[in-house]
């Protein structure tokens, strides 16, 4: 037998990835209208973990009304229906 199919075969694992929580406009509607959206909040709510990574907003769905959204990074869309809805959003740095 070839020896590369006598030893053990191994993955990848990549030390240099960002892990990213997803949060989609969707989600957003359990906290409500009006509602400050943070890494707290979302937290708090069972939105995301509370591992400290980065969290991304997407505009899957519609989005509740005069949220304040201060996320790390948001798409194109999620930041247009965010503010067609009365909210602001600002990037964490």
């Amino acid at each position: 037998m070839p020896l590369h199919m006598r030893l053990p075969k191994r993955g990848f694992t990549n030390r240099f990835r960002k892990v990213v929580e997803i949060v989609n406009l969707e989600d957003l509607e359990k906290l409500g209208e009006g509602a400050s959206v943070d890494a707290e909040s979302l937290v708090r709510n069972g939105l995301i973990r509370g591992s400290g990574a980065e969290i991304k907003l997407l505009g899957k769905g519609e989005a509740p009304k005069n949220l304040r959204v201060k996320v790390d990074r948001i798409s194109a869309s999620a930041k247009q229906k965010v503010e067609a809805a009365g909210g602001t959003v600002e990037l964490r740095a």
